[in-house]
């Protein structure tokens, strides 16, 4: 992931992660045979963090997670 840095005497003093990011589901329920009701599940992607995903993804499944509210935004 590329990430800009913001340097000042040879330190890191900020720093800017991309707007989206994407991340591998490790654990989830199966999904749903039927998906036009719009259901969600949690989700836990590679990193730890739980992201409430639609139905229909499973594990495996590569996603784009939202760097700024950590909301699931698409599959990748």
């Amino acid at each position: 992931m590329d990430c800009n840095l913001l340097y000042w005497n040879g330190r890191i003093i900020d720093f800017d992660l991309p707007i989206t990011v994407r991340l591998t589901v490790t654990d989830t329920d199966p999904g749903q045979g039927d998906s036009a009701q719009g259901g969600t599940k949690p989700a836990t992607v590679e990193t730890g963090a739980v992201v409430t995903v639609p139905s229909f993804v499973n594990v495996g499944d590569d996603i784009l997670i939202d760097s700024r509210t950590g909301q699931y935004m698409n599959r990748a």
